[in-house]
Formats: structure tokens, C-alpha cells, sequence
């Protein structure tokens, strides 16, 4: 396994490789950055530099952090009051539970169209979108693996996923390494680390 920087190394070249090598599908235009839980700050900060170097080479980031993504659709939905007083009423499980449907659910805010929205407004031939601080979806509140299938055919726009967790195999990757969820290896994208 190589080191953080050789693996932003490896992803700067895909990026500003002429044609972009970061996907294999035109219609899931989507990459994971695979990096230990433990380097989330370091990450952060390889990212921003990574997308200072990538403006110069006329590619545009924007920064889209699952944790604002989860705010919004909270806010869309009943607000964040309604989630703390079902916590304190029957327990941090049912809370979860709640923002999961809430997330996956076509009547309320499904992630998918929360990042598609998102996603909407960018040119796919000069933005490129660092979709960042994925632990706000743990323990269980919602699988990225399940986000990535469900992209397909939404946006055109190139995407990173930093994903914190550990590789498990060749395809496989387990989030934040909880010992509670398994080790998925449905990535039909190409996975850096």
C-alpha cells in the first residue's frame, strides 16, 4: 500500500491527464480516495492542496462535505429538533434509523438528489468535485457504496469520494473500520489506496 502523499500523487495525474483517467464509465464519473480514519486532518489538508495545484491546471474543485449534505436534507426534512427529541424518546438506534429514511427515502431527502442538486450547476469539462468528510455518515446512517450505484447516470461532473476506512482485498473497503459493517467490495469505480 503506498503512503497518502504517492496515492494524491497518483490521483493528480488522473486528474489532469488529457482524457481524465479517474473513471472507467462515462455515466459514474466517480473515483474513491481511500485513506485511514486516524490521517482525516491530513487528508484535509492534501486535499486543499491538491485542489490549489489542480486550478492550475485550469480544473476547478469544489468542495462538497457529507456533512452539510446531511444538515440540508435534515433541514429539509422535519429539522434537527424532531431527530434530537426521537434520540432522547427512544435512543440514539431509532435516531439513526430516522435520518436513514430520511436519506433514503423518496418522500423525504434521498442523498442522491441531495448531491445531484449539488452537482447541477458545475461543467463537467472544467469543475471537478472533492465530496469530502464522508464520516458524518457513521456509524450507519447511510452506505456509500449504495450512494455511488444509485449516481449513476445523474451527473457528468468528475467526483472524488474520500473515503475513511481500510482496504480489505483488492476491492473491498470497510468504513471508518467499524467492526459492525462489513467490507464491501460493490465499487464499480477505481479505488486510489
Amino acid at each position: 500500500m503506498s503512503s497518502l502523499k504517492e496515492r494524491i500523487q497518483q490521483l493528480e495525474r488522473d486528474l489532469t491527464a488529457k482524457p481524465m483517467r479517474i473513471s472507467v464509465f462515462h455515466d459514474l464519473p466517480f473515483a474513491i480516495f481511500r485513506y485511514d480514519p486516524a490521517d482525516e486532518w491530513k487528508l484535509r489538508r492534501e486535499a486543499r492542496l491538491l485542489a490549489v495545484r489542480l486550478a492550475a491546471a485550469d480544473r476547478e474543485v469544489v468542495m462538497i462535505s457529507f456533512a452539510d449534505l446531511l444538515w440540508a436534507a435534515l433541514d429539509e426534512c422535519e429539522g434537527l429538533d424532531a431527530v434530537v427529541r426521537l434520540e432522547r424518546q427512544s435512543g440514539f438506534a431509532a435516531a439513526q434509523a430516522q435520518i436513514t429514511k430520511y436519506l433514503s427515502d423518496p418522500n423525504w431527502a434521498p442523498l442522491p438528489d441531495v448531491l445531484a442538486r449539488r452537482l447541477a450547476p458545475l461543467d463537467p469539462r472544467r469543475h471537478v468535485a472533492f465530496l469530502t468528510r464522508a464520516a458524518a455518515m457513521a456509524p450507519h446512517i447511510y452506505f456509500l457504496s449504495m450512494l455511488l450505484d444509485q449516481m449513476k447516470g445523474r451527473t457528468e461532473v468528475p467526483a472524488i469520494l474520500f473515503y475513511p476506512g481500510i482496504a480489505e482485498g483488492e476491492h473491498q473497503l470497510r468504513f471508518m473500520n467499524l467492526p459492525s459493517r462489513d467490507a464491501l467490495g460493490t465499487y464499480r469505480v477505481k479505488i486510489y489506496g
